[in-house]
C-alpha cells in the first residue's frame, strides 16, 4: 500500500519547524468510523505546507481502518504516525523503536490488574453489556464497562458516562499518555539532519481534565486546539492554515 502524492522533504515545507498532530476518534473521524473525503483532502493539502501526524490511543489496525484504505497505508498519509499514544510509531512510513506495556508491568501484575477489573465490572449496574471489556494493547490496556462490541447507537447512549474515549478509558504507566509521542519528536531533533519542531499543534476532542487528550492538550510544549467534532477540526484548519 502506498500514497501516490509527492510531498516536499520535511525541512522544505513552507511552514518551517512546525508539526500538526491530530487525535483520531472525534477529531479526524466520528468515533470508530471512517474519515470523510473532505477531511482526507484537507489533510493532504495541509501536508503540502507543514509536517502532520496523528496520535491515537487505539492500535494501528483501527487507525488503518478509519483513515487508510485497502490500497493506501495510513503511514503513507502522515509524516509521523503514533499508534497507542506513540508506543508504536512511524516516520515517513518507516517504523521507529517501540515499547510494550507488558514489558513494563510484568505478567504477574498484569493478571492481578485484569482480574480486579473484570470482577469490578461484573458488579456494576450498566444498562447493556456487550463484551470485550478489557482490550490488551501494546502500550496500555483499554477498559470498557459497556464492552467494545457495543453498537453505534449503544456507544452514543453510553458516551456521557465516559470521561476517556467514547465508551472506555485507558490504563498505562505514568507518562504513557499521549505526551509519549513527543519523545519521538525530541529524538528526531537529535538525529543528524533532524528537525527540531519548535511549534507543535495538537487537535483533540477529549481535552477536558480526565479526557484522553488532556495531557497533551495542556502540555507546555504544545499549542492545543479543542474541537467538538471533525467539522470543527476542518473549520479551525481553514482559519489557521487556509486548507
Amino acid at each position: 500500500m502506498a500514497s501516490t502524492t509527492a510531498y516536499s522533504p520535511l525541512e522544505e515545507r513552507p511552514i518551517k519547524n512546525t508539526i500538526v498532530l491530530f487525535d483520531v476518534d472525534g477529531t479526524l473521524s466520528p468515533a470508530r468510523k471512517s474519515a470523510s473525503p473532505e477531511m482526507l483532502a484537507a489533510l493532504a493539502a495541509l501536508r503540502q505546507k507543514v509536517a502532520i501526524g496523528y496520535v491515537g490511543g487505539s492500535d494501528f489496525s483501527k487507525q488503518q481502518e478509519q483513515l487508510g484504505s485497502a490500497d493506501r497505508a495510513v503511514t503513507s498519509m502522515f509524516d509521523f504516525s503514533f499508534s497507542e499514544n506513540g508506543l508504536r510509531a512511524w516516520k515517513l512510513g518507516a517504523e521507529l523503536q517501540s515499547t510494550q506495556f507488558i514489558e513494563s508491568v510484568g505478567e504477574d501484575q498484569y493478571k492481578v490488574l485484569v482480574k480486579f477489573i473484570l470482577r469490578y465490572i461484573s458488579e456494576l449496574d450498566i444498562p447493556v453489556m456487550r463484551g470485550t471489556f478489557v482490550e490488551f494493547r501494546r502500550g496500555m490496556i483499554n477498559v470498557s464497562p459497556i464492552g467494545r462490541n457495543a453498537s453505534a447507537d449503544e456507544r452514543s447512549a453510553f458516551e456521557h458516562y465516559s470521561i476517556g474515549g467514547q465508551i472506555s478509558f485507558d490504563i498505562f504507566p505514568t507518562g504513557w499518555d499521549k505526551t509519549y509521542c513527543l519523545r519521538h519528536l525530541e529524538d528526531e531533533a537529535k538525529k543528524p539532519g533532524g528537525i527540531q519542531f519548535t511549534t507543535i499543534h495538537f487537535f483533540g476532542d477529549k481535552t477536558f481534565e480526565g479526557g484522553n487528550d488532556y495531557e497533551i492538550y495542556t502540555d507546555p510544549r504544545v499549542t492545543g486546539h479543542s474541537v467538538k467534532n471533525p467539522d470543527d477540526t476542518l473549520r479551525i484548519l481553514k482559519e489557521l492554515f487556509d486548507v
